[in-house]
C-alpha cells in the first residue's frame, strides 16, 4: 500500500494491459482468421453488454461465467459451434493473454518511479485476473509492480456502477473525499466516464489514435483527464498533470 502522498494508478486489465489477440488466434484455429476476428469482436461486445444488463437488473454472476455465456452468444450469432472442449480451451487462453507492446516498457518505468502506487482493477474474478497477472508470459515478470489486484467480486457489481469505484478507493486506503487521488488507466471509454463521475481522474489509452468519441456525458466530467497513445506515456502524463 502506498503512503498518503502516493498517486494511485488503477490499471484496467482486459483491453488495457492484456490483449485478446491470443483469443482471436485461438478462434482462427477453429474458424479461420476472418471469421475469428468477427467472433472475437462479438464476444467482447456481449461480454460487456451482459455486465451492464446485470447491473441494470440488480443481479450478479461472476465475470468468468459471463465470459463463457457471451462466447456462446457470439458463436450462435455467427452460426458456428464448438464442443465443450473447444470452449474450455478458449477460456483457458484467458490465463495467458499477451500484453500490448507498450505495456512492458510502461511497467519498467513505473517500477523506477517513486510516489506512485499501481494496482490492477478489473471486472474479472480474482482467479481470472491473478492467473493472467502471475502466469501471462508477458505480464508475470512485472507482477511485483502491482501492489494488489482489486476485483469486484465482493461488491457484486460491474463497472461502471458507482459502488465499484468506491470499493477501489477503500481497497487503496482512500475515503470518498480522496477520489481525486486515484487515476483510472483504461482503454475502455465506459470505464473512464464511470470513474470521472465518481470524482476520479482518468487516463484513456487511445492506441488507435481515433480520438475521444463518447458523448454520454457532456463537458469535462464526460472526458478523460488525459489521453495517451500507449501505457508507456502514462507516468509522464500523470506527473505532468499533477505538476501543472
Amino acid at each position: 500500500m502506498g503512503t498518503e502522498k502516493d498517486i494511485v494508478l488503477a490499471f484496467d486489465a482486459y483491453g488495457t494491459l492484456l490483449s485478446t489477440e491470443t483469443i482471436a488466434k485461438k478462434l482462427a484455429e477453429h474458424f479461420g482468421q476472418e471469421k475469428a476476428q468477427t467472433i472475437a469482436a462479438t464476444w467482447r461486445k456481449y461480454q460487456l453488454e451482459y455486465t451492464w444488463r446485470l447491473n441494470s437488473m440488480n443481479q450478479y454472476e461472476p465475470f468468468s461465467i459471463m465470459t463463457m455465456r457471451s462466447l456462446r452468444h457470439a458463436l450462435k450469432e455467427s452460426r458456428v459451434s464448438l464442443d465443450q472442449a473447444g470452449i474450455d480451451g478458449l477460456m483457458k487462453a484467458y490465463d495467458s493473454l499477451s500484453t500490448f507492446p507498450d505495456v512492458n516498457p510502461a511497467l519498467e518505468k513505473l517500477a523506477q518511479t517513486p510516489g506512485i502506487t499501481a494496482v490492477v482493477f478489473s471486472n474479472g474474478t480474482h482467479e481470472m485476473v491473478s492467473q493472467s497477472v502471475n502466469h501471462s508470459p508477458d505480464l508475470s515478470p512485472h507482477a511485483q509492480v502491482f501492489k494488489q489486484i482489486v476485483v469486484i467480486e465482493e461488491v457484486k457489481k460491474f463497472k461502471p456502477a458507482p459502488e465499484v469505484y468506491e470499493y477501489l478507493a477503500k481497497k487503496v486506503g482512500r475515503d470518498r473525499t480522496e477520489m481525486g487521488d486515484i487515476w483510472l488507466v483504461s482503454g475502455n471509454p465506459f470505464d473512464v466516464v464511470g470513474a470521472k463521475a465518481m470524482g476520479m481522474k482518468a487516463a484513456w489509452v487511445d492506441r488507435a489514435g481515433s480520438g475521444w468519441a463518447d458523448q454520454l456525458v457532456e463537458g469535462d466530467q464526460g472526458r478523460p483527464t488525459v489521453i495517451v497513445r500507449g501505457l508507456d506515456e502514462v507516468v509522464d502524463a500523470v506527473n505532468g498533470y499533477t505538476e501543472a
